[in-house]
């Protein structure tokens, strides 16, 4: 039953006309035939001619629509700042999401493509909130420079930049977050002219994009881990052409679909009239785009240098670089960031848990100015919760608990405060460890949240540190929550897990209780912080509880719950980055647990 319609896009000129016919004849000839399909083409000069081979591909399912985009961009001249943007057709998959303000979801598709899968699948894959689902970019992976290129100018990993000859565009994402108006502004900003609207796309939707099987992207010129007949699209990328070279990889392949349409002659009289000349020319722009790469990480003032230089502020980048530093020295249980001179916390000075009534009171108030702290950030979109998973696993515990986080901010304890608050656990306290400064001389409101609201600070002090201990063993085994951060050292916004020391999982095992590993996980969402970065959008991963193996002998025990939580944090991790852990540092010793 024909009850859904796909609408697809393509955008070309009338010389490249003919390669859609090809992909779009590949893309006929293996999609379902339970959908209709509306393919716009989205062009400026493509004359009635040539509209008129694209038209005899049309079916009962498939319905081909040529949208004129010359109104369209005249339309919005005044906001695009070169007129050079006007006739690149790679920038059209940019507007369709204004243009076609009837659509939530399209595919963009390029035309150097042939479409071996059922697109109809590609469509129904649920990408949720994501402006887009796409699939790496392999040049970015395979190649040093490049992707050296969109890590140091797009401020992009390479691993997770995305090739845009294939998109799943969430229109309704693309308008409530303004794409098309951010495009414009970052163009007036910044010209990027590697890979261009890619740079740009793979800017705005960083941190917003659903990873799609690999196989719907299959760039010809890189190995695959799966038989070629398993990709979904083959991707002709750079002059990976088998209309300009008979030895192309996977030419059959085209071919194939290309010998079933009107074009087979004039594809066929382009190969072969294809010169030495333009072959050498064809090498020569691959050897210049490398090294527009290579000149554009070195420039002083290219597009990520420049905004760190204008629209940050300095002590967060200065932060930035010395994680870099710290992570290539392996000296990850060190703090990147100089807290307030702290002071001895003496033994006199502190009743961890058998609190006066004054202490009492203060408590109280210090929770309530908390939480109207707290609400506040959240209002303003300050600090923004999306999502709890796992939130389970912590309602479940009928027993004192190791809680376990990764530490990246001063406020990311509020985020697994508000957890322990959703998992309604009225029976159970929860408390932190924290810093000996942060207790003993952090000034005005912010010390008085330290010293007040159920903190347990470590001490430098030996009988201090006693107490400690033995405040906390009471807490765990009377049933109640403590939450630790296991990293020791607190690195701003750093995503990765860092190696974990041995003192959470000691008290673990010394009260027989579980760990649970709560990691936290981050995406730039679109409010910009005063400090010139994105605010980030917490989602806090709440895992099994970890439970002491009564088998193993005490010390093992400890290394046993530390070596899961560690292997947790990373396949959180890996599953939610999309990437596979590694660091900087050449020194493996220093990245064992402990």
């Amino acid at each position: 039953m024909k009850e859904q319609m796909i609408p697809i896009f393509y955008a070309c000129d009338d010389a490249f006309v003919k390669y859609t016919i090809v992909s779009l004849h590949s893309m006929i000839a293996n999609a379902s035939k339970d959908y209709h399909y509306i393919v716009h083409i989205l062009h400026t000069e493509i004359t009635e001619e040539t509209m008129k081979k694209v038209y005899e591909l049309a079916n009962d399912n498939f319905e081909i629509r040529f949208v004129d985009m010359t109104e369209y961009l005249r339309s919005i001249s005044d906001k695009l700042p070169l007129r050079d943007y006007y006739s690149k057709t790679t920038y059209y998959r940019l507007f369709i999401a204004e243009m076609f303000q009837e659509y939530d979801k399209t595919i963009y598709i390029d035309s150097d493509t042939i479409v071996q899968g059922d697109i109809s699948k590609l469509y129904r894959i649920n990408i949720k909130d994501a402006y887009v689902g796409a699939c790496h970019e392999q040049a970015m992976i395979q190649i040093d420079e490049y992707g050296t290129y969109v890590e140091k100018v797009v401020g992009v990993s390479r691993y997770n930049f995305f090739n845009a000859g294939l998109l799943l565009i969430n229109c309704e994402q693309f308008r409530l977050h303004f794409v098309l108006d951010k495009f414009v502004d970052w163009l007036h900003y910044y010209n990027f002219v590697v890979t261009q609207d890619e740079d740009y796309l793979n800017l705005i939707c960083k941190d917003h994009v659903y990873w799609i099987d690999q196989r719907w992207n299959t760039e010809v010129f890189c190995e695959v881990a799966y038989p070629i007949e398993q990709a979904n699209m083959l991707h002709y990328i750079m002059t990976a052409k088998p209309w300009h070279y008979a030895d192309c990889k996977h030419a059959d392949i085209f071919w194939k679909y290309a010998k079933q349409t009107s074009v087979y002659n004039d594809m066929l009289e382009e190969l072969n009239s294809y010169t030495d000349e333009q072959k050498a020319r064809d090498t020569e722009v691959l050897e210049n785009l490398l090294k527009l790469a290579v000149k554009e990480t070195e420039r002083e003032d290219n597009f990520l240098n420049r905004i760190n230089r204008d629209k940050r502020a300095k002590d967060r980048v200065e932060v930035l670089y010395k994680i870099e530093q710290f992570e290539r020295e392996g000296r990850f249980d060190e703090d990147v960031e100089n807290d307030p001179p702290g002071r001895v916390l003496l033994p006199d000075e502190i009743e961890y848990i058998k609190k006066s009534h004054a202490d009492k009171v203060k408590t109280r108030i210090a929770f309530m100015i908390a939480h109207k702290f707290v609400d506040n950030l959240v209002k303003e979109k300050k600090f923004i919760i999306k999502e709890m998973k796992g939130l389970e696993n912590f309602k479940n515990l009928n027993t004192g608990a190791v809680i376990t986080c990764n530490h990246f901010n001063a406020f990311d304890s509020f985020a697994i405060q508000l957890a322990y608050e959703a998992a309604e656990q009225p029976n159970r306290s929860f408390w932190r460890v924290i810093r000996e400064g942060n207790y003993t001389s952090f000034p005005g409101f912010y010390g008085f949240l330290m010293r007040h609201c159920n903190t347990l600070p470590l001490s430098s002090n030996r009988e201090t540190m006693k107490k400690f201990i033995s405040a906390t063993n009471e807490l765990i085994s009377s049933g109640n929550f403590v939450l630790f951060y296991p990293e020791q050292s607190m690195w701003w916004n750093y995503r990765k897990p860092k190696p974990l020391k041995s003192g959470a999982y000691s008290f673990a095992v010394k009260n027989n209780a579980p760990v649970l590993p709560c990691f936290i996980t981050m995406k730039d969402s679109d409010v910009m912080g005063e400090d010139g970065f994105f605010v980030q959008e917490y989602t806090i991963h709440i895992s099994e509880p970890i439970y002491p193996d009564c088998s193993l002998p005490h010390r093992k025990r400890i290394d046993d719950m530390m070596e899961k939580n560690s292997e947790i944090w990373k396949n959180i991790y890996e599953k939610e980055y999309h990437i596979a852990l590694s660091y900087t540092t050449e020194n493996k010793e220093l990245l064992k647990n402990g």
